[in-house]
């Protein structure tokens, strides 16, 4: 799995003021938590927005004042109508234990139902699943090539070697849907059949 690096200053002072002036020089308050005692700390707005403005899933490696932590993102704040990040959460990842994370899916193949005149829906960009850290792949690949009109590719259908996936069973993935141009071909072709 890809990582990424951030370098952060640890926080000493807490509180509504503190805070705001954190905010202010422009880095964002975060925590780092699990496994042993929760580390606070601060970081600049722009080495962040790598890691959130992508559609990827990263091991977030972090230095703080000279104190590496490995950890996940686990939730990000953000003010409600300008779009700033207020606070960030970080949980810390070991290679002994198993990881939660959201792993982005690509869809590959091209299907029969779309060749038939069906459209693609993606209803999930990424899956939640759990597993050790050396095995977390980037993405997790659907092959849709033989998926059909009116058909659909299920969480339940997926399997992955040494993941577990954490979405319900029922959750759609994918599924091809009828167009009105597939319908009219589809009632044309039963047509000529008679």
């Amino acid at each position: 799995m890809q990582s990424i690096k951030l370098s952060a200053q640890k926080r000493g002072e807490f509180g509504k003021k503190p805070t705001k002036a954190v905010r202010r020089a422009d880095r964002i308050p975060a925590v780092v938590y699990g496994q042993g005692e929760p580390v606070s700390f601060s970081l600049d707005v722009k080495e962040v927005k790598p890691l959130i403005y992508t559609p990827n899933a990263y091991i977030v490696e972090l230095d703080i004042e000279g104190r590496a932590e490995r950890a996940v993102m686990r939730e990000v704040q953000f003010h409600p109508v300008r779009e700033e990040i207020l606070h960030m959460d970080f949980f810390r990842v070991s290679d002994s234990k198993p990881v939660t994370i959201d792993i982005p899916v690509r869809i590959t193949g091209n299907s029969e139902g779309v060749k038939m005149g069906g459209k693609l829906v993606q209803n999930k960009r990424k899956l939640t699943v759990s597993g050790m850290l050396k095995d977390l792949p980037d993405e997790l690949v659907v092959d849709i090539t033989t998926l059909g009109i009116g058909k659909t590719i299920f969480v339940g259908d997926m399997q992955y070697d040494n993941l577990r996936l954490l979405n319900p069973a029922s959750t759609a993935i994918c599924a091809i849907r009828v167009t009105r141009a597939a319908a009219a071909a589809a009632a044309a072709a039963a047509n000529e059949k008679k």
